[in-house]
């Protein structure tokens, strides 16, 4: 308890504030916070601090506006989950009554595609025979998900800012506007400020969008987050197959020892680590996974990796002059085709050298990464760009 004394002109009061009721308060705001957090991760008890801070700022311009919100990151990052999680959170918090409704724009071709967002009127073209709402009126007092939102062309665009704004679009053929009141989320895994710049995206639009922007990293950036996910993803299995199956303890440090490595790119993300998960889990009759399964499930991996990832070594020739490439040690060569081979898996030049020197990172005063790396390429006359383009050039 604290007490105050407030003076007035023709005399004095006292105020009693219990400051513990206040606590209680600032508690159960914590508390909820952290259910929420939780409930966006689907209650997978992820480690990266960087994802975990990112989740709870997250949850925070969830459940406080109605701003669009937009997710960056590779294919298979989880985007579309994360976006269907938040709409729940919204929905328990009961912030919004109507559906959530997904849209992947890079399905979405030529005349069809104003028809699927915007709907249209009997007649308005060819085949139009009844009335179509749209998509976007489908999401009234919902919330919208347009997943890759980058291939959509430039009239849709428009159209979209203003539904935005406004919350209100013309449909197909049709001469009166219809209305829809949605929160919007996009996702995307290009470069959009990039594409402003080459008058591919409209800039008007990526400002709206940009208000609250988040970067998923994909898996290979979040290497301690594998091990909560198997559990999660046989928990899954579990449920839809209605069967339990587990790993039994040397398959599981197997895999985990493959799966946490820099050797294993994890292309495809948590995609591929959820395709991964069940192919196990449906080969385990037993209902144990054992190293047998564990060490051909490895190999499978590898050959689908193997198919879309470029061989560094042989690139090597591509990089570097055939007098640059002579001049190399046996050590710099073998280090600087792993090197290449991590740059080449990875986002972005911070992601890489996150990568190549996290060990080191707790031992030194500076952890930029991302300059160490640029000036070890440089030693070889070779920049970020280059490494990471498709052919390559020689210095």
């Amino acid at each position: 308890m604290r007490r105050f004394e407030q003076v007035w002109k023709n005399g004095w009061s006292v105020i009693d504030l219990d400051l513990s009721r206040y606590d209680s308060i600032a508690t159960r705001f914590a508390v909820a916070a952290a259910e929420g957090s939780s409930f966006l991760k689907s209650g997978i008890a992820t480690r990266n601090a960087a994802f975990n801070r990112m989740i709870n700022e997250i949850e925070r311009v969830a459940v406080r506006s109605r701003a669009a919100l937009l997710l960056i990151g590779p294919t298979g990052a989880g985007k579309s989950k994360l976006a269907r999680r938040i709409y729940e959170l919204k929905r328990l918090k009961h912030q919004v009554s109507g559906p959530f409704v997904e849209v992947n724009c890079a399905t979405l071709r030529g005349d069809g595609a104003m028809s699927a967002l915007f709907g249209h009127r009997k007649g308005a073209f060819t085949g139009a025979v009844m009335d179509r709402p749209g998509l976007l009126r489908s999401a009234d007092k919902g919330l919208l998900f347009l997943d890759e939102v980058g291939e959509l062309g430039s009239d849709e665009q428009a159209m979209i800012l203003r539904a935005v704004e406004d919350k209100r679009f013309l449909p197909v053929g049709s001469d009166q506007e219809s209305s829809s009141d949605f929160q919007l989320i996009a996702g995307t895994n290009r470069d959009l400020s990039r594409d402003v710049a080459i008058g591919r995206f409209r800039d008007d639009l990526y400002a709206r969008l940009n208000l609250w922007t988040f970067a998923l990293p994909g898996l290979a950036e979040r290497r301690e987050d594998i091990e909560p996910n198997l559990d999660y993803e046989l928990d899954r299995f579990a449920e839809q197959e209605g069967l339990r199956v587990t790993f039994n303890k040397e398959a599981r440090t197997r895999y985990l020892a493959f799966a946490t490595s820099v050797d294993s790119p994890w292309s495809g993300n948590f995609r591929d680590l959820a395709a991964s998960m069940t192919r196990m889990a449906t080969l385990s009759s037993s209902g144990r996974i054992d190293v047998a399964t564990v060490d051909a499930e490895i190999a499978r991996l590898r050959r689908l990796w193997s198919g879309t990832q470029g061989n560094a070594s042989n690139d090597l020739g591509g990089l570097l002059s055939p007098e640059a490439l002579g001049a190399l040690d046996l050590v710099d060569h073998v280090q600087l085709v792993e090197v290449i081979r991590v740059c080449r898996t990875s986002r972005t030049l911070s992601d890489a050298g996150r990568t190549l020197y996290s060990a080191s990172r707790s031992r030194r005063s500076s952890t930029n990464d991302a300059d160490r790396l640029r000036k070890y390429l440089a030693r070889f006359g070779l920049d970020w760009l280059t490494v990471t383009s498709e052919s390559g050039s020689m210095p």
